[in-house]
């Protein structure tokens, strides 16, 4: 059975074609909370008009569509080498980094594409965890984003025991600071409509929208989608250290903890650790949720190139 899970390790998944252009980039900007001062993302005529940086994480489900799409249609994939099938209803999105290797053009034009690979697979007595690899690649073959995902399967059995094997990942978060106070502290409060927002960029899981999914799901209700917070976390490293550059995030790191309710107060608390790759500063965060005193966003990870500015 362990060499059966292991082929898990390095499968692919079909390519994906995908497409954005300026009005996707505004919604996704409102659905991760952007404000009215914050021009290159909320104001196409702006002369600094951008993608926020996390934008890409949300083409693996809008595709290269602009209608609604049926959630259960967009996450159905083919059979996984090595593994049986799985209950899409016991999946709990684990983790999301995304590496910026090149800026986004703000319209993409025809020919882009959403690639996958299977690069991690950890069995443990409480179920599997997945990784993947996916890349956002241009019509020229120029990679422009690099995401790491991760899936935990919750009572997902293969071998009954112990099993890892791994072959590719994200950078990892260091713990946050415990002898000092965040260098930045922004707060922020979602809308009880925020969810309907988001979900307009392409994930249209019931479970976002109609309380009778989320109250049978044990959550009592709607929840946010945990991109939708990601962003909102991204917003806030972008302005404290980025000072409000979107070239200025490299990479973008989170551990989901736990769900967030549209309306709920969100505090991210952000620490600039050091030197990181290529010029940046490396930043730890995490994100609480101010309604539950839970920390909804762990192991935060950020690699920017610091800038002054304002702050949020």
């Amino acid at each position: 059975m362990a060499a059966e899970l292991s082929k898990v390790v390095g499968a692919t998944v079909p390519d994906k074609p995908v497409a954005w252009n300026k009005r996707d980039l505004l919604t996704y900007a409102v659905g991760v909370g952007a404000k009215n001062d914050e021009f290159p993302f909320i104001y196409e005529l702006d002369p600094n008009f951008a993608a926020l940086p996390t934008y890409p994480v949300v083409l693996a489900l809008k595709g290269d569509g602009q209608d609604v799409n049926n959630f259960a249609e967009a996450v159905k994939g083919r059979p996984i080498p090595g593994l049986p099938k799985l209950d899409p209803n016991r999946v709990v999105h684990a983790t999301q980094s995304i590496e910026i290797v090149k800026q986004l053009p703000t319209v993409s034009g025809p020919g882009w594409k959403w690639t996958g690979r299977y690069t991690g697979v950890v069995e443990n007595k409480s179920g599997l965890i997945l990784t993947m690899e996916n890349q956002l690649v241009s019509p020229s073959g120029e990679v422009y984003a690099r995401l790491y995902s991760s899936s935990f399967n919750l009572g997902a059995k293969v071998t009954g025991e112990k099993f890892a094997k791994v072959i590719a990942g994200p950078p990892q978060g260091k713990p946050v600071p415990k002898d000092r106070a965040p260098d930045h502290v922004v707060e922020e409060q979602t809308t009880p409509e925020q969810a309907i927002v988001f979900r307009l960029s392409g994930d249209y899981n019931p479970l976002h929208i109609d309380p009778r999914i989320g109250k049978a799901a044990g959550f009592g209700g709607v929840i946010l989608h945990g991109l939708s917070t990601f962003g909102f976390a991204g917003r806030a490293v972008l302005k404290t250290v980025g000072g409000g550059d979107p070239a200025s995030v490299k990479f973008f790191g989170v551990r989901f903890t736990s769900p967030v309710k549209p309306g709920d107060k969100l505090q991210t608390n952000i620490w600039e650790i050091g030197p990181g790759p290529n010029g940046t500063t490396e930043v730890a965060f995490e994100t609480k949720n101010l309604n539950t005193g839970k920390v909804v966003l762990g192991s935060g990870i950020a690699y920017v190139v610091k800038k002054g500015g304002a702050k949020l």
